[in-house]
């Protein structure tokens, strides 16, 4: 039996009591990742425009984040679940989550916050409605009819399985041309829809967007992908949903040549090494376990998919171990991350908190929504991703087991014993400047103080401290005091 399946839910307790407090309130090139030196995407899954914008300027900002990651913003199907949002009937910017002129003002205080706009852009289909009906904004539809948009010539229909349905993913024809789940699948390869797609890609470019997190990309050709990417105005931010299947004939590497793919693996294998195998394994987590190479690489250890679809995957609900799992991510130099923030739930298609007519309430942290991007432990983090750039590893120690510790060069070190005791009595080579530093895990560094452990770095780059169960350091330049 697996010794972490025994220890509750929340563990460690020190790191919990942080971690639960409120945070700190021709063709344009593809770009192969995200731009400028802050990098960290926050996913505030399903957030309204007004919510998104208020966060941006309160906290994405403020402690970090390069990138905010915003649901699917076009007009969609009604309902109060959380993938009607992945149903387009239209490309109107009218949602349940906002107006246009919402979505404009949020991306406008975001850049004025620093923080750049990735959109979550549903590509490869319109509804699943099979009877049709009307959408949020009034728009009405069939199922294979979207008047002034498409019309029943724009869609596939691989007449398989008795119906249209994707079935067999070892066929590519099938993934790429019958429907997942009932969706109508948009014939990519006609020029009149990459045009369309192309147009509604631009106009979101016209409201000042960064870039794009293309829905799934798996069921599309990347040559398609590639042509419509060639048609917008400007250059943008591109990643790709391509879910790695072993055995499946379609993978992610194929796509590597639009932008950056997101390796499904990661989250899978870290979950797996924290709750059940050693943290010594991560020594060349990446690419030396077979994953994307790490330039390509978007990195999560949970999104709104695996969350609820993969119990393989660490989520909000793993409290402590989930916060050590996304301090490591954010301090190894693979990949870029995404830290998931979500609303709470119990039910698979639960969708966020809403009014009686389905329309997105505004986000109030740790009250139905769990807000992780602002765990102090994780958002302190993002902090460390930052003064550490570019730096490689080194001073790699592992016990063999479950205390690991190791440098961002000359930048930056993390140590964490998620072993079931303390680790006492010993001391820790960094390699940093003499001085002291704030312990990002347990304090916040704010204007040259720190409002927890201060560890002291000799001149000869060490420093002694004692490690609860469960737990870490983290120290980094930028959080060095006077």
């Amino acid at each position: 039996m697996h010794r972490r399946r025994l220890r509750p839910a929340i563990a460690a307790l020190a790191l919990i009591a942080g971690l639960l407090a409120p945070g700190v309130v021709t063709a344009p090139p593809a770009v192969a990742a995200p731009s400028g030196g802050k990098k960290v995407i926050a996913n505030l899954f399903e957030w309204n425009w007004p919510s998104v914008a208020s966060e941006c300027a309160s906290t994405l900002g403020p402690k970090g984040y390069g990138f905010v990651q915003v649901s699917p913003p076009q007009e969609h199907v009604r309902g109060n679940q959380w993938w009607v949002a992945y149903q387009p009937v239209s490309y109107r910017i009218e949602s349940r989550k906002g107006t246009r002129a919402q979505f404009k003002s949020m991306v406008d205080t975001c850049h004025a916050a620093g923080v750049k706009v990735i959109v979550d852009a549903v590509v490869n289909h319109m509804s699943g409605q099979a009877g049709g009906g009307t959408g949020w904004a009034g728009s009405t539809y069939q199922h294979h009819v979207y008047p002034g948009i498409y019309q029943s010539q724009d869609f596939h229909y691989c007449g398989r399985n008795g119906n249209n349905d994707i079935v067999n993913y070892t066929d590519r024809y099938e993934v790429q041309n019958c429907e997942l789940v009932n969706l109508s699948d948009l014939k990519t390869e006609s020029d009149y829809v990459r045009s369309r797609l192309a147009a509604y890609l631009n106009d979101l470019l016209s409201l000042g967007v960064d870039g794009f997190r293309l829905d799934a990309s798996k069921h599309m050709p990347a040559a398609d992908i590639a042509n419509i990417r060639s048609r917008l105005n400007r250059s943008a931010y591109i990643v790709q949903e391509v879910i790695y299947g072993a055995g499946e004939p379609i993978t992610p590497n194929e796509y590597t040549g639009n932008g950056d793919v997101h390796e499904f693996r990661y989250g899978k294998d870290l979950a797996r090494v924290f709750r059940s195998e050693r943290l010594a394994y991560l020594r060349n987590f990446g690419e030396g376990w077979g994953h994307l190479p790490s330039g390509v690489s978007s990195v999560f250890v949970d999104n709104h998919d695996t969350q609820r679809d993969d119990g393989g995957v660490l989520t909000y609900r793993d409290r402590g171990i989930y916060a050590l799992a996304n301090a490591f991510m954010l301090a190894w130099p693979y990949g870029s991350p995404t830290v998931m923030s979500s609303y709470t739930f119990s039910s698979r298609d639960a969708g966020p908190p809403s009014d009686g007519n389905n329309k997105t309430l505004n986000t109030v942290c740790y009250s139905g929504w769990e807000c992780e991007h602002r765990w102090p432990v994780i958002a302190n983090m993002v902090g460390f991703r930052n003064a550490t750039e570019g730096a490689g590893v080194s001073n790699w120690y592992d016990n063999g087991n479950n205390h690991i510790a190791f440098s961002r060069t000359g930048r930056g070190y993390l140590t964490i014993n998620d072993e079931g005791s303390a680790i006492n009595g010993r001391s820790y080579y960094t390699g940093l400047p003499a001085g002291r530093y704030c312990d990002i895990i347990h304090g916040t560094f704010t204007n040259g103080t720190c409002s927890g452990p201060v560890i002291t770095v000799d001149a000869n780059g060490w420093f002694a401290a004692n490690i609860p169960a469960h737990d870490a350091i983290a120290l980094h330049l930028n959080a060095r005091l006077p």
